[in-house]
């Protein structure tokens, strides 16, 4: 009885010890797995969006709103952006991180003094914008653009995509009637003296859809990928990157959370956004949300990844095509080093 007793108590105290081992693995397994980078200390964050609330800041209105940025200790401020622009707030340190494009941030990293910005991950990870017409305007290619009106913003990095891909298309750009303005409504624009624009799919392509409006529409991406470039990015001033490195990457990990949800659940998602920008029509942004939640990631391992040889061929094109004060050297303006 006595050893009976004795090897079920060696048995019971065998089967223990390895309970507490499986434990110990799990819970070692859990904590790897889990994204939260909590600070020790509450850090104050101002994140500026280059427009109005859109889809396109969808992940970070999720943030707030599930508390991901509680969970890793901030203090999150969203603001829009002042007449300057949000490149000059982030720079200047009045905001520490901003949503940019890449093929704006151009000019800023190729002055003699460049602004103190840098990339830590790309909101969208692909290029979405394109060339816009109706269908019966017969502008099925680039070349095509010729003999008909665009709507200019007046700037030479996009002026000069456009001659290239016209060019390339064996069209005679200088043909392009080119007015300067700024299309606020699609559907009045190309229902106007107007007929091609730029325009960004996850917005002004979903509503000509809604519209039952036929059109052409030309990804910048297919036609050449260079054109491939990051559109729009997550900006940090550089100067808080570096002193406060670890707040930084709690902020991106948060985002990247936002941005996750907001592709696993776009109906949800974009309910969140209404609350936070009730003035936005319903209907468009459920539509939009849906489109661009296919958007947030695409391809990528996970949400915010930027391949710098993405990054770096757009930018060889500036230099080559001499549309750049200085010339922009490898990886500049990009980090990935606060993305996890």
């Amino acid at each position: 009885m006595k050893k009976t007793v004795a090897l079920l108590l060696v048995l019971v105290m065998s089967l223990s010890l390895v309970g507490c081992g499986d434990d110990s693995q799990k819970s070692s397994s859990s904590d790897n797995n889990d994204t939260t980078t909590k600070l020790a200390e509450p850090a104050d964050i101002t994140m500026v969006l280059d427009w109005t609330p859109n889809t396109n800041h969808t992940g970070l209105y999720v943030a707030e709103e599930k508390g991901f940025f509680k969970e890793n200790n901030l203090n999150v401020t969203i603001v829009q952006p002042p007449d300057s622009g949000a490149t000059q707030m982030v720079a200047s340190g009045d905001a520490q991180f901003g949503i940019e494009f890449q093929d704006t941030m151009a000019p800023a990293l190729a002055q003699a003094d460049p602004l103190p910005i840098t990339a830590v991950a790309a909101v969208l990870q692909h290029n979405t914008s394109g060339l816009v017409s109706l269908k019966d305007k017969g502008i099925d290619s680039f070349g095509k653009m010729a003999d008909h009106s665009y709507a200019t913003w007046d700037s030479p990095t996009e002026q000069a995509i456009l001659k290239y891909l016209c060019e390339k298309d064996g069209g005679d750009f200088s043909k392009v009637n080119m007015i300067s303005t700024y299309v606020e409504d699609i559907v009045a624009g190309l229902n106007s003296d107007i007929d091609s624009v730029w325009i960004y799919a996850g917005w002004d392509k979903v509503k000509l859809e809604m519209e039952n409006i036929d059109h052409n529409f030309l990804l910048f991406k297919d036609a050449d990928p260079v054109f491939d470039y990051y559109t729009p990015v997550l900006i940090a001033n550089n100067d808080y990157l570096e002193k406060n490195a670890d707040a930084s990457k709690a902020f991106v990990a948060a985002v990247k959370k936002g941005y996750e949800y907001a592709a696993e659940n776009p109906d949800e998602a974009a309910d969140i956004l209404l609350k936070a920008a009730p003035e936005l029509d319903k209907d468009l942004v459920k539509k939009s949300q849906a489109y661009l939640s296919t958007q947030y990631i695409a391809d990528a391992k996970s949400w915010g990844v930027i391949d710098p040889a993405r990054w770096n061929a757009f930018y060889k094109w500036l230099n080559e095509n001499k549309l750049v004060e200085n010339e922009l050297p490898e990886n500049a303006g990009l980090s990935t080093d606060y993305l996890s």
